[in-house]
């Protein structure tokens, strides 16, 4: 699948459109050209019709969208019909998105033949493994432990179910095997475009204002690879902290909206919440 020389690729999450204000952001998601693609890397919604429809809205819109999913997508949420968990789940929104010509993890990767390639476009889905701990946290138990009692516990706990795998870093480790493998496979005289929704190492949860919450951020068996698999950039989400951090000479952007709460606070959300990623933004 090639990309086009004419048109940007641009990224964006945590769109989180059950709140009507960021609805409204999506409603003025636009391309510059026809020739966009746009990286979705997680937290569209909640509630399955709803990711069905920005998705869809956004497929119609950019020629070509790249989705990785977040965790709010694979929670099971008492408000929505569809009771799936786990697996079954991710497999039903995977299926989804096939259907609307959306590029999933679980796809070809597609090569970007536009400005700045060729590049290949690596959607990624890999959960967490609570290896992003407090110092003096030896185990997965004493840092939960830890969380729970000071009460920063995300609500992953109670929403994102592993099945078939008996506990989420177990379907993690599954995730990280299988995703590995497929990177290696990747023609190695080409460079990437690494998504994923929760960051792939650990330093981005360094600012987090409250540490616990790094648990639910990432695993450290990704630590690496931004070096091994030769990426140009990575695109991330999940912390609601956008900015560009450089880690061996390669650049880290979360591009995430976030909540309302948040944007407004900070009055951070510019016009256009879409990021640049190519060709890349002149200084």
């Amino acid at each position: 699948m090639g990309g086009t020389h004419g048109g940007e690729l641009l990224a964006i999450s945590d769109l989180h459109v059950a709140y009507s204000e960021n609805r409204a952001i999506v409603e003025r998601l636009r391309p510059g050209s026809d020739d966009d693609w746009l990286i979705v890397a997680g937290d569209v919604g909640e509630v399955f019709s709803e990711i069905e429809e920005v998705l869809g809205l956004l497929s119609e819109r950019f020629a070509k969208v790249i989705w990785s999913p977040g965790n709010h997508e694979l929670w099971t949420h008492p408000k929505d019909p569809l009771e799936v968990r786990g697996v079954a789940r991710y497999e039903a929104l995977v299926e989804m998105c096939r259907a609307k010509g959306i590029v999933t993890p679980e796809d070809p990767y597609p090569l970007w033949e536009g400005i700045g390639g060729p590049l290949v476009i690596a959607p990624l889905f890999l959960l967490y493994d609570y290896t992003f701990r407090l110092d003096g946290m030896a185990t997965k138990e004493a840092a939960l432990a830890h969380a729970h009692e000071v009460g920063v516990v995300c609500t992953d706990e109670h929403f994102l179910h592993p099945d078939p795998y008996p506990t989420r870093d177990a379907w993690c480790r599954a995730r990280v095997a299988e995703t590995e493998a497929r990177l290696a496979a990747v023609d190695p005289g080409l460079r990437t475009v690494l998504i994923n929704h929760w960051p792939m190492t650990r330093l981005p949860t360094r600012v987090l204002r409250y540490p616990d919450f790094a648990l639910w951020c990432g695993t450290e068996l990704t630590a690496d690879w931004h070096v091994r698999f030769r990426a140009e950039t990575v695109v991330y989400g999940h912390l609601h902290i956008p900015r560009t951090t450089v880690e061996d000479g390669v650049k880290f952007q979360e591009v995430s909206v976030g909540y309302p709460r948040e944007w407004k606070a900070h009055g951070r959300l510019p016009e256009d919440p879409l990021r640049r990623i190519l060709p890349v933004p002149v200084p």
